[in-house]
């Protein structure tokens, strides 16, 4: 987990960063270095990746090229990523599903993750709202959770469909709120918000970008972020911890990997380069104006908060009989 303890100090390790890094690194190819995106281009991945690409690449003297290959979740990406040649000129900017969720639901991968990729440094954490219909007559967390424990069964939460991340978002805060709120799945996140506009359902947990335009204009309630610090774009929204409910802690994270065999001292340079760039103003304002909380830390850091991840998760999915459609 993101701590404010941990967050504070890989912060202060970025703003001490040096500003170039990389220039004096030898032996890196002077080839522009590929950065696989798993999602289709113009997407929050695609906007991450172009703007932490363009400040790699400065420090890296040469292009960071951004090459979309979306498909079946992530997967399609990150296995290109995973098949790529081992020489420190590939990445893949990978996200929660793909590592995590989908190896834990399907029955057969096309790579493993904890032998096929390599970590470089975790990027961004893009947390949920829980976020209710105004006309549910809640106005906090804990009136939430007591009205769904006086009508269990009864209260609907939708997602952007089955293994989805906002569907594991929602069993987690199920499970450790103790409540039986009714899993509705979508086509999307779009849809959902949509009869959640409309009343059809009750609740959703759902990724910032998603819903920051209809808290802000009121046609929408937020009651708490699930992250372990306040969004400095919605900074009067308590977290979770702050509302009552320490325990649930779901956020969209995106980390870099390279294919496993990449020479040490190429993640180290691609390493160097991201978390020098993580530590610019201006590329930290940008991912803030995603929803994002800035993360960076060693590979060392991301190789274990990925272990912590597919723990929780996979009690999420065990607890919740959640199948693979």
């Amino acid at each position: 987990m993101l701590t404010r303890r941990r967050s504070l100090g890989l912060l202060t390790a970025l703003a001490a960063a040096p500003a170039f890094p990389v220039a004096a690194q030898t032996g890196f190819p002077d080839q522009p270095v590929r950065l696989i995106v798993p999602f289709a281009a113009g997407g929050p991945a695609d906007i991450i990746a172009r703007i932490l690409g363009q400040a790699m690449g400065t420090r890296l003297r040469q292009p960071v090229v951004v090459d979309s290959r979306s498909g079946a979740g992530g997967m399609v990406g990150v296995e290109a990523a995973a098949r790529s040649r081992p020489d420190g000129l590939t990445a893949v900017l990978a996200s929660t599903g793909a590592l995590v969720v989908l190896p834990q639901l399907m029955p057969r991968m096309a790579y493993d993750v904890n032998k096929d990729l390599a970590p470089i440094t975790h990027v961004l954490s893009v947390p949920q709202i829980l976020v209710v219909n105004p006309l549910l007559g809640v106005k906090t967390l804990a009136e939430l959770v007591a009205l769904a424990k006086r009508q269990p069964g009864k209260l609907t939460y939708a997602s952007a469909g089955n293994g989805s991340s906002l569907h594991l978002a929602g069993e987690l805060f199920k499970l450790r709120t103790g409540t039986d709120i009714v899993h509705v799945p979508y086509r999307g996140a779009a849809p959902a918000v949509t009869d959640l506009l409309g009343g059809t359902i009750d609740m959703i947990l759902a990724d910032v970008p998603v819903v920051i335009s209809h808290l802000r204009g009121g046609a929408l309630l937020g009651l708490a972020v699930t992250a372990e610090a306040r969004l400095a774009v919605l900074p009067d929204l308590p977290t979770m911890r702050e509302a009552g409910a320490p325990e649930v802690i779901s956020e969209t994270w995106y980390a870099l990997f390279a294919p496993a065999g990449t020479p040490p001292d190429r993640i180290a340079v691609l390493h160097d380069a991201a978390v020098s760039a993580l530590g610019e103003t201006s590329v930290r304002q940008s991912l803030a104006d995603q929803g994002g909380l800035v993360v960076g830390g060693t590979p060392a850091e991301l190789a274990t908060f990925l272990r912590s991840e597919t723990t929780k998760w996979g009690e999420v999915i065990r607890v919740a009989n959640i199948k693979a459609d």
